[in-house]
């Protein structure tokens, strides 16, 4: 059976009222959009300043935090938003990638697939999650796989649209490894869609980012046949 062609295709993007957004993927452009500002504060103080606002957030909810059960929460989201599932916002947070020498002049298509992600969708902040799949051709230099993997992880932990999310990985593994033969898919359920508005549980969403040898048609046909394969 032929895999499925899964095709790069980021619509141009008009100044829209944030109102009409709705469930459109909108995305401004590849950089994540942060005000200049965004680490002026450290992470202790941004965790007080979210704390303080999720427990009003509760209280307006109607809430009881002097439950047992809900009195902690404030603290522990505030903690989870820095400390983990927006962690990558912060380029303190960029992995380090070491590259090796290809001394094995390895000139054949490398692939890293399945790899797990979690992130949240900017428009509603509920979860995006699935699988990211990573290919390059040597220019001389090969990276170690598991950064391949913390280079996923890093533009996931942030508000984030699947769209850019492809684009940022694609990019980053271009610079890392300097070349220009990168292919990056990605396939991922949307809490949004599934959870809220239209409900539907089945329907997954596929990305993909093409460049150098990877715009040829034989060559990420045998990408996507790999893994696309059980």
């Amino acid at each position: 059976m032929r895999p499925k062609e899964i095709l790069l295709n980021i619509r141009p993007i008009k100044p829209v009222d944030s109102e009409d957004i709705g469930d459109d993927h909108l995305a401004s452009s590849s950089e994540t959009p942060l005000r200049p500002d965004a680490f002026d504060i450290d992470d202790e103080e941004k965790i007080d300043r979210i704390e303080k606002h999720f427990r009003e957030i509760m209280h307006i909810l109607g809430l009881d935090l002097n439950d047992d059960s809900l009195g902690g929460t404030p603290r522990r989201v505030a903690k989870m938003y820095v400390k983990e599932v927006f962690s990558g916002l912060n380029p303190k947070n960029r992995p380090t990638a070491r590259l090796f020498e290809n001394k094995y002049n390895y000139d054949q298509m490398l692939v890293e697939k399945d790899i797990t992600f979690y992130s949240h969708c900017e428009h509603h902040f509920v979860p995006i999650y699935g699988k990211v799949h990573v290919a390059y051709f040597s220019s001389g230099k090969v990276i170690g796989l598991s950064k391949i993997n913390r280079i996923v992880q890093y533009f996931a932990k942030r508000p984030q649209v699947q769209e850019r999310l492809t684009v940022q990985i694609g990019k980053e593994m271009q610079r890392v490894l300097m070349t220009e033969d990168v292919g990056v898919v990605c396939d991922a359920n949307h809490m949004c869609v599934a959870s809220r508005g239209v409900g539907d549980t089945n329907s997954k969403t596929g990305t993909a980012y093409f460049s150098g040898k990877f715009n040829n048609e034989n060559i990420r046909r045998e990408f996507l046949n790999y893994i696309n394969s059980k």
